[in-house]
């Protein structure tokens, strides 16, 4: 599943990446990056073809347990209930085991942008405020925080917190920490969030004033993410380019600490005895984090009990995990579309009327069914709705009736393609085969193409080129569409719009529109909800117009729980927030 936040890295300055296979997905959306799903974005490796003549796959009724919300079956689709808190503990464990599709590459937080590192980081290391599980923000390491002034932030740090080592948190740590990703020798993936700081320095014994060249509204929301991340300024001093590797790790605030980590097999957390947070002490003794790269080994492991459980579950596994006696399967909030993007504005694709066609074209609802096990909708934007909590409900409710729309229509589309003359063209699909899902969702993709005239050429590099689409510009040259999942890492849409500004990095295919830039510059100025919301929803009209990122479906985060595990609150937020402390003995 490729992601920017494919996560398949976010990257340096602006925006997110692929997820890579997420199994990644790849960065930030990355699906990876985002990452990354890239950036989220790019992951794992199941396969399994889907017959190009029709995406049939047999619907299953898949259910979460305890409070949820309730997706009937719709469209041929499967119904599936969104968990928001999985059953209690019972009591506590000394340890239990967790998957993960990648090994990371570091846990510096600063280099962390895609789901392996982040959600092994999230229970070690703290920001400044919290995303939670329902997608709230709270204060965190920052006690309260203030905006005096539209370009002022100003930090209380909460007293009585200790870093791993039993060094008190202090306000220089936090400069220290933020600091690092304004600095170009450190390279932060993260840098984007920090485009607008002019300073960071310490105001007050335990207070820290960061300052803007301008208001940014979504400033402040990221630092409940990694870019608010708090290590010890000693920590980082002396370990300097080493931190974050297997041999040092990492020295935070959070309910885990660093154990240890054998290269190549898995990596090891302790709970904090001393954790300054009564509400997510750490319920388990130990949680190892075992790095399973292929997906039917993983599901194997779920099966067995060799793992307790783990994040990211294979779509085509969803059945077999429902029915075993081994444990449960859960849904969770997400902040994750599916799209296609258009890397090349130069062929036939840059033509507005043939991107248009071919989102008409692809049968979004067979890829649901068949590659993302019936768990999911077909997304007809680049954002989930539940990151519009923020806008006045006479917003939310114009923006569904705002947005225009693409219903699979083969022949109207097919119209819309000759309209623009460019029957007999080329269009170049990479892929990698990442997994079934990735594999289903390219070669429906290449069937609508063939249905609109053109001729789909499908390119499938390893799981390292498809992650240098999202990072390295020749790596796109003569390439039409890549997938990508990509979610966001805050409850905003301007994450994700403001990647298509001109000249933004994950604007992968460099389109530009004077008045999408003018929206987005507008949601960036405003703090007020309502003009934010409305400056967004501009962009986002602008963007479903001219599809420079054609939107597939969305779906919900899955996890999967072995039968001694409970307690976890499904959601993307697990990218930031210590699940793993909530984790418990089942009764």
């Amino acid at each position: 599943m490729p992601s920017a936040r494919s996560r398949a890295t976010r990257t340096q300055t602006t925006g997110r990446t692929p997820f890579t296979s997420r199994t990644p997905l790849a960065p930030r959306t990355p699906l990876a990056p985002r990452t990354p799903l890239a950036p989220r974005t790019s992951r794992a490796a199941r396969l399994r073809r889907a017959a190009v003549g029709g995406l049939a796959a047999t619907a299953v009724l898949l259910t979460g347990g305890c409070s949820g919300t309730a997706h009937p079956a719709k469209d041929g689709a499967a119904a599936y209930t969104v968990t928001d808190r999985t059953p209690a503990p019972a009591g506590d464990l000394a340890s239990f085991t967790w998957s993960t599709f990648a090994e990371p590459a570091s846990i510096d937080y600063a280099q962390s942008f895609d789901y392996p590192p982040n959600q092994i980081l999230a229970n070690v290391c703290e920001s400044l405020l919290r995303w939670n599980p329902d997608l709230t923000t709270s204060p965190n390491l920052a006690a309260s925080f203030s905006n005096p002034t539209p370009t002022t932030w100003v930090y209380k740090i909460r007293p009585g917190v200790r870093f791993h080592d039993g060094t008190p948190l202090t306000a220089d740590d936090v400069v220290a920490s933020l600091r690092r990703n304004l600095d170009p020798a450190v390279a932060s993936v993260w840098a984007y969030p920090f485009k607008n700081v002019k300073s960071v320095e310490r105001s007050g014994d335990m207070e820290v004033t960061v300052t803007l060249t301008q208001p940014d509204s979504t400033f402040n929301k990221y630092l409940a993410a990694a870019p608010g991340t708090v290590e010890s300024a000693a920590t980082l001093a002396k370990a300097g380019k080493d931190y974050g590797n297997p041999q040092t790790g990492v020295n935070c605030t959070g309910p885990f600490s660093f154990g240890s980590w054998t290269s190549g097999q898995s990596l090891t957390l302790k709970r904090n005895d001393a954790y300054w947070n009564p509400e997510l002490k750490a319920r388990s003794g130990e949680v190892k984090f075992v790095f399973l790269a292929d997906a039917t080994t993983r599901v194997n492991a779920f099966q067995s009990g060799e793992v307790d459980g783990g994040w990211m579950v294979p779509p085509n596994a969803y059945a077999q995990l429902r029915s075993t006696q081994a444990g449960s399967l859960y849904f969770g909030r997400n902040t994750t579309v599916a799209d296609e993007v258009v890397g090349n504005l130069k062929g036939p694709l840059g033509d507005a009327r043939v991107r248009r066609a071919l989102l008409m074209a692809i049968d979004r609802k067979g890829i649901v069914k068949a590659g993302a096990g019936g768990a999911g909708e077909v997304a007809d934007s680049l954002v989930t709705d539940n990151l519009w909590s923020d806008a006045p409900a006479a917003t939310r409710e114009a923006l569904l009736k705002d947005l225009p729309k693409y219903p699979y229509d083969p022949a109207a589309a097919k119209a819309l393609a000759a309209e623009a003359g460019v029957a007999g063209q080329k269009v170049v699909i990479a892929t990698s085969p990442l997994d079934s899902q990735t594999t289903i969702i390219t070669q429906a993709v290449a069937q609508a193409a063939t249905a609109i005239g053109l001729k789909p050429q499908i390119d499938s590099v390893s799981a390292e080129k498809y992650t240098a689409l999202f990072t390295d510009p020749a790596a796109r040259e003569g390439v039409d569409l890549f997938l990508t999942f990509w979610y966001t890492s805050i409850t905003d849409p301007l994450d994700m719009y403001a990647s298509l500004r001109t000249g933004a990095f994950s604007n992968y295919g460099g389109w530009s529109d004077p008045a999408y830039d003018a929206a987005v510059d507008r949601a960036v100025d405003t703090y007020d909800p309502a003009g934010h919301a409305a400056a967004n929803a501009e962009a986002q009209r602008i963007a479903l117009r001219e599809l420079p990122w054609l939107p597939l479906y969305t779906q919900p985060v899955s996890v999967f729980l072995g039968k001694r595990i409970t307690g976890v609150q499904p959601s993307i937020a697990y990218l930031y927030y210590p699940w793993a402390a909530e984790i418990g003995a089942k009764g």
